[in-house]
């Protein structure tokens, strides 16, 4: 949609980095996604640092601003508000000035859980503070048609399918030995790292990145097993990595997304919190992603995801799960091709936007 003026219409996103780096990825993942499909957006972060490796080169119609910047711009035609970030007060306050007001969206975390169908596309009037006289619209991403969707470019399926993964890992030094299987490892410090090697046996080559299994996974490798350390990736090449991996394993929200778009095998480090609500969470997630799966080797992934973020224990299902490779990448392509038939994340939003006064 374009703007009276007919120019492209300014997007604004904002995100706070709290403890990792994942609300940017997303953020990040959603601007550069707006911009190429004809877009301008803005991000406005108050931690810009990782965008050096996340996402060195310039995208055309993106710009990428420091947070404090914000309280002196002029907001744009629709204003993004990443996981109840907040935007400074001043920004708000001219928002609720403008003439024709932007559109505003809390653009929340994403969940399998019921609560995500029912709260998605509410409204939120402001009767008091800066914002008073706008309305806060709620935007949440899922697993199904009655949710936001995800993020999903277009042609990266296509792309997937085309990837020739041994040949990129091998460019980069990280080939597979003969007979060996690859998987990629992204996990948050508490992961239960000897249980995990004990479960795989021999055969694996471990793509480790940066973090703290980095340090703590050669000690602990099993006969039969390799190591190796990667560098900080461009969010595209760790696409690429993940399309090119046997079995990724990775954490939080925006590797999450993008290990199912892979299409292979994928286990789930979900971010611990003190109040328990991360096993539900992942319950849920199970319950969408394992519909349709046959019934043992269902039970025995969903045992392997429990031991994995520590919700149950380690029992031989866990090792069982990891040698059903004929049945984890059946399901793995069956669900991408079921979220694959669904509106995406960022067509979704600008449709929203517009519906809710933007552009």
């Amino acid at each position: 949609m374009q703007t009276a003026d007919s120019s492209p219409p300014t997007w604004d996103i904002c995100c706070r980095v709290i403890d990792n780096y994942g609300d940017l990825g997303v953020c990040l993942r959603l601007a550069r996604d707006l911009a190429r499909r004809g877009t301008r957006a803005r991000l406005w972060c108050d931690d810009l640092s990782p965008l050096a490796w996340m996402q060195p080169d310039p995208v055309e119609r993106l710009e990428i601003r420091p947070w404090e910047q914000a309280e002196a711009a002029a907001p744009g035609d629709v204003v993004i508000e990443t996981f109840g970030c907040e935007p400074p007060a001043a920004f708000v306050a001219a928002m609720a000035a403008k003439a024709v007001r932007p559109a505003w969206i809390n653009l929340e975390y994403l969940s399998a859980e019921d609560y995500v169908e029912r709260s998605h596309g509410l409204k939120s009037p402001q009767f008091s503070g800066p914002g008073a006289g706008l309305d806060k619209w709620f935007f949440y991403p899922g697993f199904n048609e009655r949710t936001g969707g995800l993020i999903r470019e277009p042609g990266l399926i296509d792309a997937v399918t085309a990837h020739h993964g041994d040949a990129w890992r091998a460019a980069r030094g990280w080939g597979r030995l003969p007979g060996e299987r690859v998987l990629s490892l992204f996990a948050y410090p508490q992961a239960p790292l000897a249980p995990l090697l004990e479960a795989l046996g021999p055969g694996w080559l471990l793509l480790l990145c940066p973090g703290a299994p980095q340090a703590a996974v050669p000690p602990l490798l099993r006969e039969g097993q390799r190591a190796i350390a990667l560098p900080a990736l461009t969010q595209d090449d760790y696409d690429r990595l993940l399309w090119s991996c046997d079995l990724n394993l990775v954490r939080g929200e925006d590797s999450f997304v993008r290990a199912q778009w892979a299409g292979q095998p994928m286990l789930w480090q979900i971010y611990f919190q003190d109040d328990g609500a991360h096993g539900p969470k992942l319950e849920a997630f199970l319950d969408a992603a394992l519909a349709g799966a046959e019934d043992r080797w269902a039970a025995n992934w969903r045992a392997l995801s429990r031991a994995w973020n520590g919700l149950g224990p380690w029992t031989p299902a866990c090792a069982e799960a990891l040698r059903e490779r004929p049945a984890a990448v059946a399901q793995a392509r069956a669900w991408r091709a079921k979220l694959a038939a669904q509106v995406d994340l960022t067509s979704q939003l600008q449709a929203f936007a517009a519906r809710a006064g933007g552009a």
